[in-house]
């Protein structure tokens, strides 16, 4: 069973490779998913994944990991503004720790303002409000998993 942490620097210890990482933006009706290079250079949104049960949500994703060779997960935390966690931090702590079976170093990335980052940076591209509904999760994980890259490839950990 794989650790789960919030600590980067025992995630970045945990792959002293690098390798993909798969970043998840957990909601209650969706899950967006962002990928890395190897290199741990560029995010970039994947698939916005439609929330199940969780076998059916872990069979998703253990496709997923076997096609792109994931070596980690980042999965955001929800803190509230002033940093405490609420539900929906403990929500996302659970789902992180019934993700741990699959063997693969998770991190969780505080996610505060990333969907607000997501949604001003899709409106930037001009995209349209009902497109920006279809793919802001998807986005917001990769503005997760672009914070989290960013601070394990800068070495300031």
């Amino acid at each position: 069973m794989a650790t789960v942490t919030d600590d980067a620097a025992a995630f970045a210890a945990a792959l002293p490779n690098g390798g993909v990482l798969l970043a998840l933006d957990v909601g209650t009706k969706t899950i967006g998913t962002a990928l890395c290079d190897a290199g741990w250079r560029f995010a970039s949104p994947g698939a916005t994944l439609p929330r199940g049960k969780f076998t059916r949500d872990r069979a998703t994703l253990e496709d997923l990991i076997r096609q792109r060779a994931v070596a980690g997960l980042v999965i955001g935390l929800p803190r509230n503004m002033d940093g405490s966690e609420g539900p929906r931090a403990q929500a996302s702590r659970a789902y992180a720790r019934n993700l741990a079976p699959l063997g693969l170093p998770i991190l969780l990335w505080d996610e505060r303002w990333s969907t607000a980052s997501a949604e001003r940076s899709m409106i930037d591209q001009d995209m349209s409000r009902a497109r920006r509904g279809e793919r802001i999760d998807a986005h917001a994980a990769a503005v997760i998993l672009q914070a989290a890259i960013d601070r394990l490839a800068g070495g300031v950990l």
